[in-house]
């Protein structure tokens, strides 16, 4: 249910955490962009599988670790579009799900948040 504060339209903000292979990042952040994601960042990310089934599974251990807030309202087709391209994209492999944010401090970093200028 969606509040309101001063004449905005408060709708629900999520994190979402996605997992890729690093030389996909960027591809992957341009997709997350279509969704009004006005911020995302990412951080290196390392698997934890040992060197033995790595091999044997020819595993890319090396992760890029995006972080998006994305409205609550938006989450269902982001995860959709996301894995349709994790199964149809050549070494397009990842996983990603999403937690609820409970708050966000200051309305104009809401608004920034969620694309609600």
């Amino acid at each position: 249910m969606a509040n309101s504060v001063s004449g905005l339209d408060m709708k629900k903000l999520k994190l979402l955490f996605t997992v890729v292979d690093r030389e996909k990042a960027e591809f992957y952040l341009d997709v997350l962009s279509q969704f009004d994601v006005n911020f995302q960042m990412t951080v290196p990310g390392k698997g934890t599988a040992n060197s033995e089934i790595v091999s044997l599974l020819g595993l890319n251990i090396h992760k890029a670790v995006i972080f998006s807030v994305v409205r609550e309202d938006q989450v269902d087709g982001v995860m959709n579009c996301l894995e349709d391209k994790f199964k149809t994209i050549k070494n397009g492999r990842g996983v990603s799900f999403a937690v609820p944010l409970s708050s966000v401090i200051g309305v104009n970093l809401y608004r920034f948040l969620s694309n609600n200028r």
